[in-house]
């Protein structure tokens, strides 16, 4: 079985790779450059104003970390292998013998692929609106290795609950959103801990009057490049394992999670 888990991979990335230009990869394009593109042509239109660091700062985690990549989750998600399992097409996959512990990662990497992409772009593009080119570079990098963390996250969490798609939005617009007042061990159970440690700066100070803060602490960058990499491969692991253990038929409750 072993032996057939990259060709399983090729084909499967292959015959599923034409699905990206359907409407939902066209959503996670938009949602990904739109906001940047905005952004350039807004100040042009307030009378010629000039573009700073601080508005690309703004840009970076108020719209693109901080709403626009959990939505490109959340889209992108349901493509992949849940949706073959909603719609009784998996066993169609089965009829040869191939690894099923392959398949989530196999629909998952077309999916960050393609994403990806637009955020890679999305985040080089922030130098137009006034981001130095190597401090882009690393939100850029921060960006593409956040979405494949969470992608994996997402997935795994609508392959193991009924209501995943719920339970991973609270996560990630939730819990998230809690790092400014969590203890320092916490923070790094965090994805946006590791965005920040990545691009070197934070979407978000701590007011001295807030009794609840916590003091913001910083991993060095590739201790936080490992730990989301790492996270996305455990994660796809877990939804290998979650789907070789669940009954898969045609029709009835196994298909429903």
């Amino acid at each position: 079985m072993t032996s057939r888990a990259f060709p399983t991979l090729g084909a499967i990335v292959r015959g599923y790779a034409p699905r990206v230009l359907q409407a939902r990869g066209w959503v996670l394009c938009a949602l990904a450059v739109v906001p940047v593109a905005f952004s350039f042509i807004l100040p042009l239109l307030r009378h010629g104003e000039g573009f700073d660091n601080r508005l690309a700062l703004q840009i970076f985690h108020t719209v693109l970390v901080s709403l626009i990549l959990p939505i490109m989750v959340l889209v992108a998600a349901p493509g992949g292998i849940r949706e073959d399992l909603e719609q009784r097409t998996l066993p169609l996959i089965l009829v040869r013998p191939v690894p099923v512990w392959i398949l989530p990662i196999s629909k998952g990497l077309i999916w960050f692929v393609w994403g990806g992409l637009w955020l890679t772009i999305s985040g080089l593009g922030l130098v137009i609106v006034g981001t130095d080119p190597s401090t882009a570079a690393m939100q850029a990098l921060a960006l593409v290795l956040a979405f494949w963390a969470e992608l994996a996250f997402m997935n795994l969490m609508v392959l193991v609950f009924k209501r995943g798609t719920l339970w991973g939005a609270l996560v990630l617009f939730g819990w998230e959103s809690l790092l400014r007042v969590l203890p320092a061990t916490l923070q790094r159970l965090t994805f946006l801990h590791h965005i920040e440690s990545i691009s070197g700066s934070r979407g978000g100070l701590v007011a001295d009057w807030d009794i609840l803060a916590q003091e913001q602490i910083t991993s060095p960058i590739p201790v936080a490049i490992a730990a989301l990499v790492l996270f996305g491969v455990l994660c796809w692991v877990l939804c290998g394992w979650k789907l070789q253990a669940t009954p898969v038929g045609l029709a009835g409750r196994e298909a429903e999670g």
